[in-house]
Protein backbone atom coordinates (compact mmCIF):
# COMPACT_ATOMS: atom_id res chain seq x y z
CA UNK A 1 0.00 0.00 0.00
CA UNK A 2 1.35 3.40 -1.00
CA UNK A 3 1.87 5.75 1.92
CA UNK A 4 0.84 9.39 1.83
CA UNK A 5 2.96 10.35 4.84
CA UNK A 6 4.76 12.96 2.71
CA UNK A 7 1.50 14.98 2.53
CA UNK A 8 1.54 15.76 6.25
CA UNK A 9 3.71 18.36 7.98
CA UNK A 10 3.22 17.06 11.53
CA UNK A 11 1.28 14.58 13.66
CA UNK A 12 -1.58 16.89 14.76
CA UNK A 13 -5.03 15.66 13.56
CA UNK A 14 -6.27 19.17 12.74
CA UNK A 15 -3.11 20.15 10.87
CA UNK A 16 -3.16 16.83 9.01
CA UNK A 17 -6.78 17.41 7.94
CA UNK A 18 -5.92 20.95 6.82
CA UNK A 19 -2.96 19.54 4.87
CA UNK A 20 -5.49 17.53 2.84
CA UNK A 21 -8.57 19.74 2.49
CA UNK A 22 -7.12 23.16 3.30
CA UNK A 23 -5.64 23.92 -0.10
CA UNK A 24 -7.49 26.22 -2.47
CA UNK A 25 -9.29 23.48 -4.43
CA UNK A 26 -9.98 20.20 -2.63
CA UNK A 27 -13.09 21.32 -0.72
CA UNK A 28 -14.32 23.11 -3.84
CA UNK A 29 -14.00 19.87 -5.84
CA UNK A 30 -15.83 17.96 -3.12
CA UNK A 31 -18.57 20.64 -3.12
CA UNK A 32 -18.87 20.41 -6.92
CA UNK A 33 -19.32 16.64 -6.65
CA UNK A 34 -21.59 16.71 -3.61
CA UNK A 35 -23.85 19.70 -4.27
CA UNK A 36 -23.63 20.31 -8.03
CA UNK A 37 -23.29 16.67 -9.09
CA UNK A 38 -20.16 17.16 -11.18
CA UNK A 39 -18.97 13.65 -11.96
CA UNK A 40 -16.45 14.04 -14.80
CA UNK A 41 -13.22 15.95 -15.30
CA UNK A 42 -15.07 18.06 -17.87
CA UNK A 43 -17.95 18.81 -15.47
CA UNK A 44 -15.54 20.00 -12.81
CA UNK A 45 -13.20 21.92 -15.12
CA UNK A 46 -16.12 23.77 -16.76
CA UNK A 47 -17.59 24.92 -13.43
CA UNK A 48 -17.66 28.62 -12.61
CA UNK A 49 -14.88 28.12 -10.05
CA UNK A 50 -12.35 28.13 -12.89
CA UNK A 51 -9.95 25.44 -11.75
CA UNK A 52 -7.09 24.96 -14.21
CA UNK A 53 -6.89 21.47 -15.79
CA UNK A 54 -3.38 20.77 -14.47
CA UNK A 55 -4.41 21.70 -10.92
CA UNK A 56 -7.62 19.66 -11.21
CA UNK A 57 -5.66 16.64 -12.42
CA UNK A 58 -3.23 16.97 -9.50
CA UNK A 59 -6.00 17.32 -6.90
CA UNK A 60 -7.95 14.37 -8.31
CA UNK A 61 -4.80 12.21 -8.13
CA UNK A 62 -4.25 13.24 -4.50
CA UNK A 63 -7.90 12.59 -3.66
CA UNK A 64 -7.70 9.17 -5.33
CA UNK A 65 -4.53 8.27 -3.40
CA UNK A 66 -6.22 9.25 -0.14
CA UNK A 67 -9.36 7.23 -0.98
CA UNK A 68 -11.56 10.34 -0.89
CA UNK A 69 -12.82 9.55 -4.40
CA UNK A 70 -13.06 6.62 -6.79
CA UNK A 71 -12.58 6.74 -10.55
CA UNK A 72 -14.80 4.45 -12.57
CA UNK A 73 -16.69 4.26 -15.87
CA UNK A 74 -20.34 4.02 -16.82
CA UNK A 75 -21.15 0.48 -17.95
CA UNK A 76 -21.59 1.42 -21.61
CA UNK A 77 -18.83 4.01 -22.01
CA UNK A 78 -15.30 3.07 -20.97
CA UNK A 79 -13.95 6.33 -22.45
CA UNK A 80 -15.54 8.54 -19.77
CA UNK A 81 -14.07 8.65 -16.28
CA UNK A 82 -16.63 9.12 -13.53
CA UNK A 83 -15.33 10.44 -10.22
CA UNK A 84 -17.35 9.99 -7.09
CA UNK A 85 -16.85 10.32 -3.37
CA UNK A 86 -16.07 7.30 -1.24
CA UNK A 87 -17.60 6.97 2.23
CA UNK A 88 -14.42 8.63 3.50
CA UNK A 89 -14.92 11.53 1.09
CA UNK A 90 -18.63 11.69 1.81
CA UNK A 91 -17.84 12.03 5.52
CA UNK A 92 -16.63 15.57 4.69
CA UNK A 93 -20.24 16.53 3.85
CA UNK A 94 -20.82 18.08 7.27
CA UNK A 95 -17.76 20.30 6.85
CA UNK A 96 -18.93 21.41 3.40
CA UNK A 97 -22.43 22.12 4.74
CA UNK A 98 -21.09 24.07 7.73
CA UNK A 99 -18.70 26.14 5.61
CA UNK A 100 -21.46 26.95 3.12
CA UNK A 101 -23.78 28.01 5.95
CA UNK A 102 -21.01 30.05 7.60
CA UNK A 103 -20.13 31.76 4.30
CA UNK A 104 -23.79 32.50 3.63
CA UNK A 105 -24.19 34.01 7.10
CA UNK A 106 -20.93 35.93 7.52
CA UNK A 107 -19.46 36.71 4.09
CA UNK A 108 -22.48 38.08 2.23
CA UNK A 109 -21.49 41.72 2.95
CA UNK A 110 -17.98 41.07 1.61
CA UNK A 111 -19.15 39.15 -1.48
CA UNK A 112 -22.35 40.83 -2.59
CA UNK A 113 -22.61 38.62 -5.70
CA UNK A 114 -22.75 35.44 -3.60
CA UNK A 115 -25.62 33.10 -4.43
CA UNK A 116 -27.91 32.14 -1.59
CA UNK A 117 -27.35 28.91 0.29
CA UNK A 118 -30.94 29.14 1.51
CA UNK A 119 -32.36 26.26 -0.50
CA UNK A 120 -35.97 25.73 0.64
CA UNK A 121 -35.71 21.96 0.86
CA UNK A 122 -32.53 22.04 2.92
CA UNK A 123 -32.81 25.25 4.94
CA UNK A 124 -35.97 24.14 6.78
CA UNK A 125 -34.34 20.93 7.99
CA UNK A 126 -32.28 20.54 11.16
CA UNK A 127 -28.53 20.41 10.40
CA UNK A 128 -28.13 16.61 10.61
CA UNK A 129 -31.21 15.96 8.49
CA UNK A 130 -30.01 18.50 5.90
CA UNK A 131 -26.61 16.79 5.70
CA UNK A 132 -28.27 13.37 5.35
CA UNK A 133 -30.54 14.79 2.62
CA UNK A 134 -27.52 16.16 0.71
CA UNK A 135 -25.75 12.78 0.98
CA UNK A 136 -28.79 10.85 -0.21
CA UNK A 137 -29.32 13.16 -3.19
CA UNK A 138 -25.62 12.83 -4.04
CA UNK A 139 -25.74 9.02 -3.86
CA UNK A 140 -28.79 9.03 -6.14
CA UNK A 141 -26.93 11.22 -8.67
CA UNK A 142 -23.98 8.80 -8.66
CA UNK A 143 -26.29 5.82 -9.17
CA UNK A 144 -27.95 7.59 -12.06
CA UNK A 145 -24.66 8.45 -13.77
CA UNK A 146 -23.30 4.95 -13.34
CA UNK A 147 -26.43 3.33 -14.74
CA UNK A 148 -26.98 5.64 -17.74
CA UNK A 149 -25.17 5.77 -21.04
CA UNK A 150 -22.90 8.71 -20.41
Amino acid sequence: METNKHLFRCNCPLTSAVDIVGDRWTLVIIKLMLIQYCHTFKDISESEEGIAPNILSSRLKNMLSLDLIIKTHPPNNKKVNIYHLTEKGLSISAIVYDLMAWGDTYLRDDNTDMISFDQPTISKLPREEAIDYIKERYKASVSSVLSDEY
